[in-house]
């Protein structure tokens, strides 16, 4: 006699290990196809081109020289991936901006974040390919494995390529400085050392959320007149001095609070280091460091973001890695720091602050 109940067959299904499918693995290593595809339509500006605007696939197609052949898959790519909307089917059916590309990869929008794209199109999607050898090597994969000169002397050297560099490392930033504007209780200082400042982006948007704040970016002399531009674009030169140097040769310019926007993960164990202390000399007693990062998790298990840029780092400069809070605290008591806080940002990114 059977006397199982159906629910009592259910929950002895629901008990039976899932038996696993290839989903992921497949999702995940044809992944660079869909990334291609976005980065691909930011190379060809066609969310600018769109604008506020509806087009055919053919008009669209016309206006940005892609081939009949390629039109249709790659546009309704873009629909099923999330970055175009359409408005009905077949030739007739138009195409236009999603709320987010019309925000973030139309060129007319303020809060444009396209650079980074265009830099991940034009340098790192290939220098990636060369992962595997990076990991047998621990040798960078990018300009000076092609070109014999490391990164930065490379996009220093020729002022519109330097100026694309810094445009997407400041617009991708735009969000993590203007959170860390709001969450950091800057009331307590009255200046403020951004170390590799780029453009000013982080003073300016601190400094217009704390206009008490007089500011200082300190970057390489090649990057002075564009930081000048930009600053004064945005009508906050009053507030912001643009002052030129080697944070590895010169002192840090002294303010209450340094600041260093996705810098430290750029350099080896021994430069971080140095920085630090170099941070720590131009502080008061009271004053902060903030380092903004992707930091990675303590158990190193969660934040992949983190943990792939780490691997990015290797790909640009062999012996630079991304780090946890942990590994940031231990460094800052090195040098003399005594208290440390951690505070979240935008998605994987957090802000490490340790006190004087």
């Amino acid at each position: 006699m059977n006397d199982a109940t159906p629910s009592s067959v259910e929950d002895a299904a629901s008990d039976r290990p899932t038996a696993p499918t290839p989903d992921h693995i497949m999702q995940t290593a044809t992944a660079f196809w869909a990334s291609k595809v976005l980065l691909t339509a930011v190379e060809f500006d066609l969310f600018s081109t769109l604008g506020s605007g509806a087009m055919t696939a053919n008009a669209l197609g016309g206006a940005l020289g892609i081939h009949p052949r390629g039109r249709f898959d790659f546009f309704d790519a873009l629909v099923a991936l999330g970055f175009l909307e359409r408005d009905g089917d077949g030739a007739e059916g138009r195409y236009r901006n999603t709320p987010a590309t019309a925000a973030f990869l139309d060129k007319n929008s303020p809060s444009y974040i396209g650079g980074m794209p265009e830099m991940l199109n034009a340098r790192l999607f290939g220098f990636w390919n060369g992962l595997g050898e990076a990991l047998r090597t621990g040798e960078p994969q990018n300009e000076i494995k092609h070109h014999g000169k490391p990164m930065f002397e490379e996009l220093y050297a020729e002022e519109a390529r330097l100026g694309q560099f810094l445009e997407a490392m400041t617009g991708f930033q735009a969000a993590n400085f203007q959170m860390l504007a709001e969450r950091f209780d800057f009331s307590r200082y009255q200046t403020m050392t951004d170390v590799g400042g780029a453009l000013g982006l982080m003073s300016v948007i601190v400094g217009q959320r704390h206009p008490h704040l007089r500011f200082t970016t300190f970057d390489l002399p090649p990057v002075a007149p564009l930081a000048e531009r930009h600053i004064e674009s945005v009508g906050m030169d009053d507030h912001i001095t643009v002052v030129s140097g080697d944070f590895f040769e010169d002192d840090l310019p002294p303010a209450d609070v340094v600041t260093m926007g996705n810098i430290l993960h750029d350099w080896n164990l021994e430069k971080k280091k140095m920085l630090i202390g170099k941070a720590y000399a131009a502080l008061p007693e009271g004053g902060a460091l903030l380092a903004v990062e992707n930091l990675i998790d303590d158990a190193r298990r969660e934040n992949a973001f983190g943990l792939l840029m780490s691997l990015n780092m290797l790909i640009e400069f062999g012996d630079a890695f991304d780090y946890t809070f942990a590994d940031f605290q231990g460094w800052c008591r090195e040098a003399g720091f005594t208290r440390f806080e951690k505070l979240p940002l935008a998605g994987p990114t957090s802000v490490a602050i340790a006190y004087k």
